[in-house]
């Protein structure tokens, strides 16, 4: 049986899979702004990207909006997320300052989850972030994203296990199909993980047209949640937040 991680109002691993949307601009004025209009479509959790944030790199500032978007949001969980450039984010920053960037949100007690790259540096390095999180009580996704193809099943396993061992309260996977066998693959990753490795959730997705389908299956194949666009996608085959609602809804009515 696989565990449900709550935040806030919100429990993922349980019922139809949860809608996250990305909060992103490149400045206050911008992010402040994008969070009014969030606020009026259908989400379950609010993922700030701050690579898109132009002050990222000062960890003050960074705290500073954060603590506005966590007044702004009210009840609504967030979740934080540094997406480096080699995994289809929008900058480059240093393992240390990932780290350290990390570590100072979790201390503010203004997120809920944090994302870590499970391949932004060593084992020790990943499993010392999450432990900080855990220490704050802030949850982590551990994630992985491949935007060129899409590895084979057992790999996919065997990736969201060693996020398992290295602290993730959810595991993170989102790939890039090159056909229909790819989304198959992907798939079956995810059943595998909820039937035989359910000692947390997981969040999976194939980017793209072909993967579309992999957005809306989540309540028949295990994954827990999936990600839906505002104004702009922050990933290939995205679709709105509140067609998505509607699509989920459908699927769970017509069971």
């Amino acid at each position: 049986m696989k565990n449900i991680v709550e935040v806030r109002n919100v429990k993922l691993g349980e019922g139809i899979p949860k809608i996250l949307v990305s909060l992103m601009g490149a400045n206050n004025e911008e992010v402040m702004e994008n969070l009014a209009y969030l606020k009026t479509i259908k989400l379950d959790i609010v993922e700030w990207r701050i690579d898109h944030y132009k002050d990222v790199e000062n960890v003050e500032k960074v705290k500073e909006l954060l603590a506005q978007i966590r007044e702004g949001l009210g009840d609504i969980p967030l979740l934080v997320t540094f997406r480096t450039a080699k995994e289809g984010g929008e900058k480059a920053v240093t393992v240390e300052y990932y780290a350290e960037l990390k570590k100072a949100i979790a201390a503010t007690g203004n997120a809920d989850m944090i994302d870590v790259e499970v391949f932004i540096g060593d084992d020790e390095v990943v499993k010392g972030i999450a432990d900080v999180a855990h220490e704050f009580g802030v949850k982590v996704i551990m994630s992985n994203h491949d935007f060129h193809k899409t590895p084979e099943k057992d790999e996919l396993v065997a990736r969201m296990c060693k996020m398992q061992q290295l602290g993730a309260d959810i595991p993170k996977i989102a790939v890039m199909p090159l056909n229909a066998k790819d989304v198959l693959a992907l798939l079956t990753a995810t059943n595998e993980m909820v039937c035989e490795h359910g000692e947390t959730p997981v969040i999976t997705m194939a980017m793209g047209t072909l993967g579309v389908v992999s957005r809306l299956a989540g309540e028949t194949f295990g994954s827990a949640a999936t990600f839906g666009s505002a104004k702009v996608a922050s990933a290939p085959g995205q679709i709105s937040a509140d067609e998505l609602d509607k699509i989920l809804k459908l699927i769970t009515a017509s069971k």
